[in-house]
């Protein structure tokens, strides 16, 4: 059941961004297309960049319409790699990841103060 909270969890940020509008920008001195994508009430709801051969590349985050920020992490290529953290109510979720592989989990409730979703 944890596995597929989980599962649940890492995809949605890439279903949630299929349909939204979006911008689009090309940042020559990285080699890398920046891109926004927005909830309906106009606030972001991801940010990140791909490179140039459309591949998920650097850091991605993702906000709640209201701007707080759901999940933040980096892509190497395509792939999640190193900590991403998980943002959900009272609770935040470290994932380490090794090439697009689940290295470790850590969770903290709101209670420890360790973590800022600014």
């Amino acid at each position: 059941m944890k596995t597929l909270q989980l599962l649940v969890m890492f995809m949605a940020p890439v279903v949630m961004f299929a349909q939204q509008e979006r911008e689009v920008k090309l940042s020559e001195d990285k080699n890398l297309i920046e891109v926004v994508y927005h909830h309906e009430n106009g606030a972001i709801s991801q940010q990140g960049t791909y490179n140039l051969q459309g591949e998920l590349h650097g850091v991605w985050e993702s906000f709640a319409e209201d701007g707080s920020k759901l999940t933040s992490g980096t892509y190497a290529n395509g792939k999640k790699n190193g900590k991403w953290f998980f943002w959900n109510n009272q609770t935040l979720r470290e994932v380490d990841y090794n090439n697009n592989a689940i290295a470790s989990v850590q969770e903290w409730q709101e209670s420890t103060k360790l973590a800022s979703q600014e």
